[in-house]
């Protein structure tokens, strides 16, 4: 289960979306919500920074706290007019990818929007961070994530991960799509029959799974994003940079296509 959800709070259009996700989570969960927003650098920065560059009244700070305060009171409200029971506000004086990655380390789950995908968020998260994140498109309305569900299963140790971390939702769902595509492609990763030993170990912990092999020309990360249409999926798992982050950027990885073109939510782990 997981018990402490930790979700990005700002005051861009998307955010509600990612509320919305992480909502649904809680009350599924019975999880505490903590709501983060960071001043975008500490005190001690932004004074420095104004000490060499004069235009930059250090009193002038305030106005970013004040603006990280008005977001967490919207995400008070909103939080409990979706019912979630529990929950808390953090400001915090840093930089936003270095206030969620030391916060990561006290939650389940990481919630942040697909739109902070562009500043290398998620990627970063997943990377550094000691927990799943899920992304969330700005186009969620709230549809229920643990009903079905795919996983991008590839036999690497971060489409391991994901699995593990994603468990708890996996044994809520009422149907779980084991997806490998073009799984002939290494098959020193999958053996003869592949995907049977995840489904094995998946249907031991409750989990009702089925294997689905796609033979395609398609990329790897459209072909997930098609089975998960396909099969009216409400979250899709994946491991996050199986190859190379480098590779991942050049050619075009699965982690890339996911975060671009994903329109339902994704849980990432590396």
């Amino acid at each position: 289960m997981y018990k402490t959800i930790l979700l990005h709070v700002d005051d861009g259009p998307a955010f509600d979306a990612r509320l919305r996700a992480a909502a649904v989570l809680a009350d599924a969960h019975g999880a505490h919500l903590i709501g983060l927003a960071a001043t975008g650098m500490s005190y001690a920065a932004y004074a420095m920074l104004s000490g060499q560059m004069a235009m930059l009244p250090v009193e002038d700070f305030a106005t970013l706290r004040t603006a990280s305060s008005e977001s967490l009171a919207r995400f008070c409200t909103a939080a409990r007019q979706s019912g979630v029971q529990s929950l808390e506000e953090r400001l915090v004086e840093d930089e936003l990818r270095t206030a969620l990655l030391l916060q990561s380390r006290y939650a389940d789950l990481v919630v942040v929007g697909q739109e902070s995908s562009l500043h290398g968020l998620p990627q970063y998260l997943a990377l550094h961070g000691p927990r799943p994140v899920l992304v969330v498109p700005d186009s969620y309305a709230g549809e229920p994530l643990a009903d079905s569900i795919i996983v991008g299963w590839d036999g690497s140790v971060p489409a391991l991960r994901a699995v593990a971390s994603a468990l708890p939702l996996l044994a809520q769902a009422r149907k779980v799509g084991l997806a490998l595509v073009n799984p002939q492609q290494d098959a020193r990763l999958h053996g003869d029959e592949p995907g049977a030993a995840m489904a094995s170990y998946l249907t031991r912990h409750g989990v009702p799974v089925e294997v689905v092999v796609e033979r395609t020309d398609r990329h790897a990360g459209d072909a997930l994003l098609r089975i998960a249409h396909d099969r009216g999926a409400g979250l899709l798992v994946c491991g996050a940079f199986g190859h190379s982050r480098y590779s991942e950027i050049v050619l075009g990885g699965v982690t890339r296509v996911l975060l671009e073109r994903a329109r339902l939510p994704v849980l990432f782990a590396h």
